[in-house]
């Protein structure tokens, strides 16, 4: 009994660590960031034929520190509120015990 309970607390331990690796906040900034640095050198490489077909406005610039700053705030949000383990469960009770 107590090799099975070991076993449950492990796969539990276990379970807890890959749900804190794969928080939905840590994909989504990874991926805002890694884009948003990506469209910012965009934009800072622009040509004159590019701002000119935009009216003037560097899109690529302004849309990638846009996505630089969401990104960077998932992944703050993810450090200030870490996901919370996951409480141990209780055995439940049997109807002869209630």
């Amino acid at each position: 009994m107590s090799d099975y309970r070991n076993d449950v607390e492990e796969l539990a331990a276990k379970s807890a660590t890959a749900a804190r690796l794969f928080d939905i906040r840590r994909i989504i900034g990874g991926l805002f960031v890694v884009y948003g640095i990506i469209v910012t050198i965009a934009g800072i490489t622009a040509s004159d034929a590019d701002l000119k077909k935009a009216q003037d406005i560097n899109i690529n610039l302004w849309t990638g520190l846009g996505m630089l700053a969401l990104g960077l705030f998932f992944l703050i949000w993810l450090k200030l509120r870490p996901t919370a383990p996951p409480t141990s469960p209780t055995s439940p009770t049997s109807p002869t015990e209630r």
